[in-house]
């Protein structure tokens, strides 16, 4: 795998292969769940890519709030397959792990945003 400058997207890009690897036992019946949880870590890697090119630092902004918010999106996915017994303790908490990665460098990412505006 090709390492990024990009500490986040190195995150994104290694959560992405855990979940790949983790879930590849999912039940049929669950189908959707485990598509949901994908692509919505597809989407969060495409707008890191994109808040990364954006020159307008409000867009950049609003793109950095989506991923904060697909992330909420994918811990409840996540939460409702362990409630469901889909995944089992170990996993989730491997995976709350890579989100709080995740999470505390797109927080840290939109408050370098705010610092340099200032």
């Amino acid at each position: 795998m090709k390492e990024e400058k990009f500490k986040v997207i190195n995150f994104i890009r290694e959560f992405i292969l855990l979940v790949d690897s983790k879930m590849e036992n999912f039940p049929k019946k669950e189908i959707e769940l485990k598509n949901r949880i994908r692509m919505n870590l597809y989407d969060i890697l495409e707008l890191c890519y994109q808040a990364n090119s954006s020159i307008n630092k409000e867009k950049k902004k609003e793109l950095i709030i989506l991923i904060l918010t697909k992330i909420k999106v994918i811990d409840f996915l996540l939460n409702l397959s362990y409630d469901k017994q889909i995944i089992n303790q170990k996993q989730y908490y491997k995976f709350g792990i890579k989100m709080d990665d995740i999470t505390k460098y797109t927080c840290g990412w939109l408050n370098s945003i705010d610092i340099h505006e200032n």
